[in-house]
């Protein structure tokens, strides 16, 4: 009996992707990039959809057009919560620029709080004093709160950051033209 027959029963030389301590979808989502924020995240999420919801509920309206914009504005802000949630959970994060993607957040951050904030102004000055409607209105600026909580704390982190100074290594470009033996 060779050593490799003893071996070959157990041993695989590649295991498949479902098998392991992670396997299925869990292998491919992890929290560990959100350093943090995740909760702020989540709750970001969460109050959106339920400012959404609540929105969705309302059957009759008098003066709809603050109604639609938070309509509109709700969605997005699910929709733009959830596609951040999902690039900073998966490995889409290691395809993109993380640089990037911690800016694109950034900003998104701050124009969609800044935005559910106006609508769900709005959206107060406009409602007809239904229980949904008021109940949307306070999950739209506790959502909003949220959004620029978040975007409170991202930029005093960005803040906080070591700022790369200028140093030796920049040199004029007139200087690497000129001949050494002038």
């Amino acid at each position: 009996m060779e050593n490799g027959e003893v071996y070959r029963a157990t041993t695989e030389a590649h295991p498949g992707a479902g098998r392991g301590p992670r396997s299925g979808l869990a292998a491919y989502f992890t929290l560990s990039r959100l350093t943090g924020f995740w909760r702020l995240k989540l709750l970001e999420l969460v109050l959106s959809l339920l400012a959404f919801i609540c929105e969705e509920v309302v059957s009759q309206c008098t003066l709809c057009g603050g109604l639609y914009f938070f309509e509109f504005v709700s969605c997005s802000a699910f929709l733009l919560s959830l596609l951040i949630l999902i690039v900073y959970c998966t490995p889409v994060y290691d395809r993109v620029d993380p640089a990037k993607v911690k800016s694109s957040d950034f900003f998104i951050t701050l124009g969609t709080g800044l935005v559910l904030l106006l609508a769900s102004i709005i959206f107060a000055l406009t409602h007809d004093n239904t229980i949904t409607e008021i109940a949307a209105i306070v999950f739209g600026f506790l959502a909003s709160s949220a959004y620029l909580t978040d975007f409170s704390l991202m930029l005093r982190e960005k803040y906080k950051a070591p700022q790369p100074r200028k140093g030796e290594a920049a040199v004029r470009r007139e200087c690497l033209t000129e001949p050494l033996n002038a």
